[in-house]
């Protein structure tokens, strides 16, 4: 794990579309905006932020924050609801995990309830919009924190 606190906000596919693609469900935000949220609620972290259409990709990502992450924030999009192979890189993490959603999965399609990346998520932040990152940041820089003292050290 990095000496510095290093989250890594990852999304999965369609957010880049965010601002454009069903307002009236994801809002009016781009995902750039909300880029910015997760930097200002950092309190001087690092945000590595990305996202990706390919399943791979975000495979590889998660792959990396193994080894240079503090944290992961994930927004797998439609992948939180049909990726085994998500899930098993997940699987392989011991730093914190956030689950993330704009919207509240379990007040949607039914096919939305099941969730691969909850059963390996410290945590589920879900259904405030644009606000569900910058609490979701917050809550895996706490866990961050917790972590560093009950191993004895400081962040």
């Amino acid at each position: 794990m990095p000496q510095t606190s290093v989250i890594y906000v990852l999304n999965g596919p369609n957010l880049n579309l965010l601002g454009v693609r069903e307002p009236d469900i994801y809002g009016h935000e781009t995902l750039a905006d909300i880029e910015t949220l997760c930097v200002d609620a950092a309190d001087g972290a690092q945000i590595v932020f990305r996202q990706t259409n390919h399943e791979g990709e975000l495979i590889d990502w998660v792959q990396e924050a193994r080894d240079k992450a503090s944290a992961l924030v994930l927004n797998a999009a439609g992948y939180t609801h049909t990726s085994v192979a998500l899930l098993d890189a997940l699987k392989t993490l011991t730093i914190p995990i956030v689950e993330c959603h704009l919207s509240n999965p379990a007040a949607r399609e039914r096919f939305r309830h099941r969730s691969y990346v909850s059963p390996v998520a410290t945590g589920i932040i879900s259904g405030f919009g644009p606000i569900s990152y910058e609490l979701a940041v917050k809550a895996a820089l706490g866990l961050v924190q917790e972590r560093a003292v009950a191993q004895g050290r400081s962040v």
